[in-house]
């Protein structure tokens, strides 16, 4: 009796069972996966991503949805029966029912919220009225709190009775009876501590919080300098409202970071995946930027226009100008982007302007130099080889060269540090100082640079 061979891969055992069309099995085969597997089999077969989440229990199927990519979210809630939506929205983390709501439509946006219970209804459009891209949109009310003249006997009651709905039972916060909040203490604090000993006795009073009106990636920050898993969020008379956890501000800053990244690229931030995005939403992200840039480097052949005379006259001038505006452009963006880096990662602020410039010169002089060295070498060298190809003030010209060299990098790369400096400072994202945009700048400031130095050196001679 030949024996059979069962499927070995995951995606080969989704794909047998499915076939059975036993909703048990199915059902009973998904809730034995883990959360990133099933998630990777929606992924895989998106023909059957709504019968995954359907055929599985409600809570794992809100851990799955909420890990999703947005639009694979939206195609599921789409396709889902309004029972089965509603079984799924109510059991979602609050913070991450309102980070999946707020990227719908209102009209949408009305209906699934009528789906919610009154309980889940009033916490959802309470973070729903907090600022865009504030910590009040990612906290979360499940949480275990206790009170000072609690036991640790107490505490423990507290969490087996209230820690399975709550975010995290890492950190138990301590409240009075306005509920403002006293403190925070660690669990390991209450596992130490003997079970008759009261909760004011392990309070020291010093705890970190937010406010529900921070800004999310601050508050990135915050989490970092002070290496917590959780903080609470407290309202201006310091009650306790709800708090965040890192894997929210990790998320959040793994979309900010992206973010970024397009913006440096000079596209504006696309709200979707790249696949996902239609190509024409995709074609007006890029072309704005496009054109700006465009524009700018129009004021380039305005800037030739205006030299065209010295260009006449000394037509060897023109062979470097490529060789110029790259040179500037490209310590531009590398500036450009080492400082926005350094800013998003909290190493600078607006106050170090002076410290950045300081070193940003230091390294311009450096560079520049080197570089001016290596071009008026070039044009040694091909002298050597060819001394008709610079005529005989090919010395002048490679001075002019090797010192234009020098102050476009050092101009390039100042533009390129204060550039975000300059825009945080107005109150615009530095990620837009991109490299596309300085490199543009300084081609048009190298060309006059350039053109100016020329005029000084070859006047008498060339020109």
């Amino acid at each position: 009796m030949p024996i059979e061979l069962k499927p070995y891969t995951l995606e080969e055992q989704f794909e047998a069972v499915i076939r059975t069309y036993d909703k048990l099995q199915i059902c009973e085969f998904l809730d034995d996966q883990n959360i990133s597997d099933v998630a990777d089999l929606v992924e895989e077969f998106p023909e059957f991503e709504s019968n995954i989440i359907s055929n599985m229990s409600v809570h794992r199927a809100a851990s799955v949805f909420k890990i999703l990519d947005l639009s694979t979210q939206k195609r599921i809630i789409h396709e889902l029966p309004p029972n089965t939506t509603a079984s799924l929205l109510n059991d979602l983390p609050a913070d991450d029912r309102t980070g999946f709501l707020e990227e719908l439509p209102s009209n949408v946006v009305r209906e699934l919220i009528k789906l919610l219970n009154p309980d889940e209804r009033k916490i959802t459009l309470s973070l729903l009225g907090y600022p865009e891209n504030s910590i009040g949109r990612l906290m979360t009310p499940d949480y275990v709190y206790v009170y000072p003249d609690n036991t640790v006997e107490e505490v423990f009651a507290t969490i087996r009775k209230f820690g399975k709905d709550s975010e995290t039972i890492n950190v138990i916060y301590v409240i009075n009876e306005k509920g403002e909040l006293l403190d925070d203490i660690r669990i390991r604090d209450f596992i130490l501590n003997p079970p008759d000993k009261k909760v004011s006795e392990l309070m020291d009073g010093r705890f970190v919080s937010l406010h529900p009106e921070d800004d999310q990636e601050t508050a990135g920050e915050v989490f970092k300098m002070n290496n917590r898993v959780a903080l609470p969020v407290v309202s201006a008379s310091n009650k306790l409202l709800g708090i965040v956890t890192i894997d929210d501000i990790l998320w959040v800053t793994s979309e900010e970071f992206s973010e970024d990244m397009q913006k440096i690229g000079g596209t504006a931030a696309l709200d979707h995946p790249y696949l996902d995005m239609p190509i024409f939403r995709l074609f007006k992200k890029r072309i704005g930027w496009l054109v700006v840039l465009f524009l700018g480097e129009m004021l380039t052949a305005t800037a030739m226009a205006y030299f065209q005379d010295e260009i006449a006259k000394a037509v060897v001038l023109a062979l470097f100008v490529p060789l110029i505006i790259s040179s500037g452009g490209n310590s531009g963006s590398q500036a450009s982007t080492l400082i926005i880096q350094a800013m998003a990662v909290g190493e600078i602020t607006l106050k170090d302007w002076w410290r950045v410039m300081r070193r940003e010169i230091i390294s311009g002089i450096l560079l520049g130099s080197v570089l001016g060295i290596i071009g008026f070498l070039r044009i040694l060298a091909w002298h050597s080889f060819a001394p008709q190809l610079y005529g005989a003030h090919w010395e002048a010209v490679g001075t002019t060269v090797g010192i234009t060299l020098l102050f476009v990098v050092l101009w390039g790369t100042l533009a390129g540090s204060m550039l975000p400096m300059i825009l945080k400072r107005l109150g615009a994202d530095p990620a837009v100082s991109s490299a596309p945009f300085v490199a543009t700048l300084v081609d048009v400031t190298g060309l006059i640079i350039y053109f100016s130095v020329a005029f000084a050196i070859l006047s008498g001679t060339l020109l």
